[in-house]
């Protein structure tokens, strides 16, 4: 049993940073997902890999929880850019590269 902290990233509908602000604990699957021959529905053997997520609030909660209960984990940092300012005149330069060539 492995787990995996790490910090959501924002859904592609989102502009803004909403739910990203906690930590999820989420455990690896231990087993390949099998197709149910009845309804094609794929299933995983074991629950607490496919549904168990818990939510916390920081990441130091999050590690010391895996700690306490000795559970290995991993923990994954965001990726986070940040934009880079510029002003409003720098739109207007002429000595920018062109996209196209005349």
């Amino acid at each position: 049993m492995f787990a995996r902290i790490y910090q959501p990233a924002k859904t592609a509908m989102q502009s803004g940073k909403a739910k990203t602000h906690f930590w999820l604990l989420e455990f690896e699957r231990e087993m390949a997902a099998k197709i149910e021959p009845l309804m094609g529905w794929t299933s995983y053997g074991d629950t607490q890999s496919s549904q168990v997520r818990i939510k916390f609030d920081s990441k130091e909660e999050a590690v010391a929880y895996a700690k306490k209960h000795h559970i290995p984990f991993e923990v994954n940092e965001p990726n986070i850019k940040q934009p880079v300012l510029k002003s409003y005149a720098d739109n207007f330069t002429t000595n920018r590269r062109k996209p196209w060539t005349h």
